[in-house]
């Protein structure tokens, strides 16, 4: 996971999950559904952010509940690095 702030008051996601790290189109689906969500859930907490999430090979193998837990800690430390001195302008 790559995290920079931007210029806005609201977070931006980018998702690139490789066909080379997860064979199977259903698997790629299943990542990127999650992804979302959980970025959906995580959104306000991390406003001022553009983040890009690339996936793992282990990714394809985990479960659910495994990429929850594992994207609630990225977006935890993703939103201890973004700089709070500044606040964002309204645009």
């Amino acid at each position: 996971m790559l995290c920079r702030p931007n210029d806005l008051a609201r977070a931006r996601l980018g998702i690139a999950v490789s066909k080379k790290r997860c064979k199977k189109a259903a698997a790629r689906n299943r990542i990127r559904r999650i992804i979302r969500e959980s970025f959906r859930h995580a959104q306000a907490g991390i406003g001022g952010l553009d983040v890009i999430v690339m996936n793992q090979p282990a990714a394809a193998d985990a479960g659910n509940r495994e990429l929850f837990d594992s994207l609630a800690r990225h977006w935890q430390r993703c939103s201890r690095a973004r700089p709070t001195s500044e606040a964002p302008a309204d645009g």
